[in-house]
C-alpha cells in the first residue's frame, strides 16, 4: 500500500501534515484544528495517532481539540513533555514506532527548542523536521546552542539523499534571499530561488524538498564546506563556529 501525505496549511504560514499509511492515519503537529479536521474529513479519514515535535503553540495548539474529536494517541518528545499536551507515549531518540512500512522513527535534534524532535518514515522516504531543518533554513537557537543545531542538522543530513524533508513553515522565499548573500555564485542555489519565486507567485507550497538540494543549497547544511568557510572569512574554522556565524548573520539578516 502505497504511503500518502498530505500538507495542511494553517495559520499564517505552518504547515501540518497527514500521513496515511498501511496501520492507519498520523498526524504531524497541529497548529490549528479547524484546517486539519476539514482536510481529513474531505478524504473520509481518521487519525490514529498525533506526533508532536516541539512544544512551541503554532504546533501543539490544535492538539487537544483533535485529540478529543478523534481519540487519536499522542505522542511526543519526553525532554518537553512537562511543556506539551498530555502525552500517551512520550518518546526519546531512535524510538521505533509500528514496523515494516509503518515503521516511524523518532530522532532527537535539539536547538532550536532542547527537545525538538523530527520523525523519519523510511518506507516513505520522508523526515517531518518542523523548525529543526527547514527548507533552505533552520530554526532560530530560542532554547540550544549553536554546537547543538550543528550536530541535530547533521544528523538529519545523513539521512539518504532522496529523502523528502517536510518542514513546518513556508519561509523558504525569505530563505533563500538570505541564502543568496552567502554564496552568491551557487548556480543550484540560484536556480532553485527563481523556481522559489515562480512557485510563490502562483500561491504553491516550496515544501516538502530533497534533501540532496538542500546539501547543494541550504547554507546551514553546508557550514563544513572549504568554500564557505572562504566566503564567511573562516577557512580552517570548526564546522560549529561556521554554523554559528551564518546563524548570527541570519538572525540580523533584513530581506
Amino acid at each position: 500500500m502505497p504511503i500518502e501525505i498530505v500538507t495542511v496549511p494553517c495559520l499564517q504560514d505552518n504547515y501540518a501534515y497527514i500521513v496515511k499509511g498501511p496501520d492507519g492515519v498520523c498526524l504531524i503537529d497541529a497548529p490549528q484544528a479547524a484546517p486539519i479536521i476539514a482536510a481529513l474529513a474531505s478524504r473520509g479519514w481518521q487519525p490514529d495517532s498525533l506526533l508532536i515535535t516541539h512544544h512551541h503553540n503554532d504546533h501543539v495548539a490544535g492538539v487537544d481539540e483533535l485529540r478529543a474529536l478523534y481519540g487519536c494517541q499522542v505522542m511526543g518528545p519526553a525532554a518537553e513533555q512537562a511543556r506539551l499536551p498530555d502525552l500517551d507515549r512520550a518518546l526519546s531518540d531512535g524510538d521505533v514506532i509500528g514496523a515494516d512500512d509503518a515503521q516511524i522513527v523518532a530522532l532527537s535534534v535539539p536547538g532550536h527548542t532542547m527537545g525538538h524532535m523530527a520523525y523519519y518514515f523510511p518506507a516513505a522516504a520522508a523526515v517531518f523536521t518542523a523548525d529543526s531543518l527547514m527548507a533552505l533554513g533552520c530554526g532560530r537557537l530560542f532554547e540550544g546552542t549553536p554546537e547543538m543545531m550543528w550536530d541535530s542538522l547533521s544528523k538529519l543530513a545523513a539521512l539518504p539523499g532522496e529523502t523528502m524533508v517536510y518542514s513546518g513553515h513556508e519561509y523558504t522565499a525569505a530563505n533563500a534571499k538570505f541564502a543568496l548573500t552567502i554564496e552568491p555564485d551557487n548556480q543550484a542555489l540560484i536556480s532553485r530561488a527563481e523556481q522559489i519565486d515562480k512557485a510563490r507567485s502562483q500561491g504553491q507550497a516550496t515544501v516538502p524538498c530533497e534533501l540532496s538540494l538542500e546539501l547543494a543549497t541550504n547554507p546551514f547544511l553546508r557550514a563544513s564546506n572549504p568554500q564557505i568557510k572562504q566566503l564567511v572569512g573562516m577557512t580552517g574554522a570548526p564546522d560549529a563556529q561556521v554554523f554559528a556565524e551564518i546563524r548570527r548573520r541570519k538572525d540580523n539578516f533584513r530581506a
